[in-house]
């Protein structure tokens, strides 16, 4: 193919989207929201003779706006030139909604544009990007609260005592906080399941009321809990900064913010102490880095929200990261499905460590199959 005369890149040739649904090993729910089944909607980007792989998790729905709205405005484009198609593809959706189901399928175009570009290049993405650091911490993160207590200690040891995390995080606001002695208790049973040295988080999906959160951080200060993801909704910028001023943990939000406004607007309001984006939402690899630079200005770091194996080369290249979210969903369906995830031993992963090309991902075939849905 001719190289692109501005950039030397090759044109992208084709894209094809394809839609994967995985059963949940058990029911489970957090505060606000119950599932038993997560669906992935996966981007392969082809150019000379290589293809970028990006995936989101979200709505089957996303595929379509990947071939009605975005294939052919990045078809045709330098493969280097992975900014100028995320603005593109954002004027395609002036029309169609950018925040929300088309935010999803943008992420997954420019995952899969970036980790093309780096192919096309022989280099891994975070050296592509530039290292600020060679490993990135992670947390451990599930503790549903359909999880009796067996499902939970067991997990929570599996994570500190076997893999080595020293950090571990479970969900709470059971029925939108209509359970508060069974949060306060899982709390308690948690701190002893990880003993004193590992650090215990807490996850409420935006489950309690204002006075609520306050009330509960103070019982779960006495179990020393250092995170308190979404208190109440993260719509309510005001609620979270009143929150944040009145309980000693770190108060964190972001992760549904699919604009640079969105994680603008939430820093300006004083709302967080460390803010969280997921590179599956907010605009894929080119606006994630954004944020954190965004986040970096306000003098705080960034925490990336779920699907770690994607998050793990940008947030090497940011110097405000703090860690990403081994996420147990994800984190198996990852593994199911693709080739060349990472090992979170220590608690950190090292992204590009192995040299492969890219983010070092590809689709298992065979596994693939059997979850496809389209």
């Amino acid at each position: 193919m001719t190289p692109d005369p501005a950039t030397g890149g090759p044109p992208v040739e084709s894209m094809e989207v394809s839609t994967y649904t995985v059963p949940t090993e058990t029911p489970e729910a957090d505060g606000t929201l119950a599932w038993d089944a997560t669906t992935l909607v996966v981007v392969h980007a082809r150019a000379a003779g290589q293809a970028g792989l990006g995936w989101t998790y979200g709505s089957a729905a996303a595929a379509t706006v990947v071939r009605d709205h975005l294939a052919a405005v990045v078809t045709g484009r330098s493969a280097f030139d992975v900014p100028g198609a995320n603005a593109a593809m954002d004027r395609a959706l002036r029309n169609a909604a950018r925040p929300g189901i088309a935010g999803h399928a943008v992420s997954a175009v420019d995952i899969a544009l970036w980790d093309l570009k780096a192919r096309l290049l022989g280099l891994p993405l975070v050296s592509l990007l530039g290292a600020v650091t060679p490993q990135v911490p992670v947390y451990g993160s599930g503790g549903f609260t359909t999880y009796d207590d067996a499902q939970q200690d067991r997990q929570l040891r599996h994570w500190t005592q076997e893999l080595g995390i020293p950090r571990v995080k479970i969900k709470i606001a059971e029925s939108w906080g209509g359970a508060e002695m069974r949060d306060l208790a899982r709390v308690a049973r948690a701190r002893r399941a990880i003993g004193d040295d590992a650090d215990l988080y807490v996850d409420a999906n935006g489950g309690y009321t204002r006075k609520q959160a306050v009330r509960m951080a103070r019982g779960f200060a006495e179990e020393g809990v250092t995170w308190f993801e979404e208190p109440v909704s993260s719509d309510d910028l005001a609620g979270l900064a009143e929150v944040r001023a009145a309980v000693t943990a770190d108060v964190t939000a972001g992760e549904y913010g699919y604009t640079l406004p969105y994680f603008h607007h939430m820093l300006a309001a004083g709302a967080v102490d460390c803010l969280q984006a997921d590179i599956t939402r907010c605009g894929g690899c080119t606006v994630w880095l954004r944020a954190a630079a965004l986040a970096e200005a306000h003098g705080l770091q960034i925490s990336g929200h779920c699907a770690p194996n994607l998050h793990a080369h940008v947030a090497a290249a940011v110097p405000n990261i703090r860690h990403l979210e081994w996420f147990h969903d994800h984190v198996r369906i990852e593994n199911l499905l693709f080739t060349g995830t990472l090992d979170p031993a220590g608690g950190h992963v090292t992204p590009g460590a192995g040299k492969a090309p890219g983010h070092g991902m590809a689709l298992r075939a065979d596994a693939a199959e059997e979850y496809r849905r389209r």
